[in-house]
């Protein structure tokens, strides 16, 4: 190889790597799709605005039983279950019995579902929802970090900060509210059994619904 096209191939290969080192450099501050959470690790810790203005983390809820929903309430899949008043029964359920229930909406500014503070707490008024509060995580860095894929996206975690569930709401995947009552509630049958000091026999499943909206 003369030395000519030596310099030529070796400066090709520079702008290479500089233009990743670039690339690498813009994306830095954008979270990228991790792996969802799985049952028995410990949940990713967050800290998170709710519509308060108030900031959430994990850490504030030790010791309780905490129920993560990704909502976006235009999404169909989150219709069925709100509009039939499924989702609020099970809120009231859980949180009457000592539980957390924090409503989690990842969609960015821009994007289906996405709302102001007001906006959110008029739909909660709406929606006669019992979520402990609403987190308004519009950068999706909490979203990202539990992998939450979809709208609606449940998840459980133990007094221990350990994930017991992980997936669908249930094992119907329609947007149809009349299958509701022939349908398996993942979550209740979870939180059951884990108070019971039982093993869950549905730890995880794959959860349906819209996209989340990052």
């Amino acid at each position: 190889m003369t030395r000519n096209r030596k310099s030529l191939l070796l400066g090709i290969l520079g702008g290479i790597v500089a233009a990743a080192a670039i690339i690498a450099t813009l994306n830095s501050g954008i979270p990228s799709a991790q792996a969802a959470a799985k049952p028995g690790e410990t949940a990713p810790a967050f800290s998170v605005a709710d519509t308060t203005g108030k900031v959430r983390t994990l850490d504030e809820f030790k010791g309780k039983y905490v129920v993560l929903e990704w909502i976006n309430h235009d999404c169909p899949f989150v219709k069925k279950h709100y509009n039939s008043g499924n989702m609020q029964k099970l809120q009231a359920d859980l949180t009457a019995d000592g539980a957390i229930w924090l409503s989690v909406n990842s969609s960015n500014v821009g994007q289906q579902g996405h709302t102001s503070p007001e906006q959110a707490e008029k739909l909660r008024d709406e929606k006669k929802a019992k979520p402990t509060a609403i987190l308004l995580d519009t950068n999706g860095v909490m979203g990202q970090a539990y992998g939450a894929k979809t709208t609606p996206h449940m998840f459980i975690i133990n007094p221990q900060g350990q994930i017991v569930y992980n997936g669908a709401i249930d094992d119907k995947k329609s947007t149809d509210a009349a299958d509701i009552p022939n349908s398996k509630n993942y979550v209740r049958a979870a939180y059951e059994q884990v108070k019971k000091g039982e093993a869950v026999t549905t730890s995880t499943s794959q959860p349906y619904g819209c996209s989340v909206k990052y």
